[in-house]
């Protein structure tokens, strides 16, 4: 899952970042409206988490805004007014939840996964490959009914696979939606953890499901391991 965070305080912005991080999601950080509402309408985002009072645009006019345009992006707008008055202001702008500052980041995590159980338009919570089944509100992939036991960077390599079945993925499109990473010739993560994520399935007898292309990427499909 892909979310973004618009928070202009970057303490706050990044004590989000890293625990959301840490969950297992890909975290884009924008630090005023402006930036924000630029990257929700650029990029398919899972969910949004936005503070209230930004420069530029504020919380409320990025949530109007994207409903207005037809967006259905589950978003949990963030604020230090706890009064009646903004709670119904922010969900009459269209958001989904509401969660007053200060907050911990046990309940912050809760929100987001209850927002993402919610989904967006025509997302699917559940990824069904050959036999592999990955449920993306949860965090598990099973084969055959048997639990695989995998990092989150490996969940989310195998969602993104999953996500395109039988088509080329390139390592750059990894880089960038995994790790959030601009390419870098000489890094061989995507390698490394693709490597790892084979292993994981051949013990579960689904070794052969990712292959190679070479000098282009990876493709999931039944076919001989590469």
């Amino acid at each position: 899952m892909r979310i973004l965070v618009i928070e202009d305080d970057r303490k706050v912005a990044g004590f989000l970042e890293k625990g959301l991080r840490e969950e297992g999601y890909s975290v884009d950080v924008a630090f005023d409206g402006d930036e924000g509402e630029t990257n929700a309408y650029v990029y398919d985002y899972d969910a949004l988490v936005v503070d209230v009072m930004l420069p530029g645009k504020n919380g409320y006019e990025i949530v109007r805004g994207l409903r207005k345009e037809g967006r259905s992006v589950p978003i949990l707008l963030l604020t230090a007014r706890d009064s009646t008055e903004d709670v119904v202001r922010g969900l009459d702008a269209g958001a989904d939840d509401y969660l007053t500052k200060p907050f911990s980041l046990d309940e912050l995590l809760a929100r987001v996964r209850a927002l993402a159980r919610r989904g967006g338009s025509g997302r699917l919570d559940r990824l069904i490959y050959n036999d592999l089944e990955l449920d993306r509100i949860q965090h598990l992939v099973r084969h055959r009914g048997e639990l695989l036991d995998l990092t989150p960077k490996e969940f989310q390599l195998l969602e993104h696979f999953m996500l395109h079945p039988e088509e080329i993925v390139r390592r750059t499109e990894l880089l960038e939606k995994v790790w959030d990473l601009q390419f870098d010739p000489g890094s061989n993560v995507v390698d490394v953890h693709v490597g790892n994520l084979r292993r994981k399935l051949r013990a579960k007898g689904a070794g052969g499901l990712i292959t190679t292309v070479r000098g282009v990427g990876f493709m999931l499909h039944e076919g001989e391991s590469g």
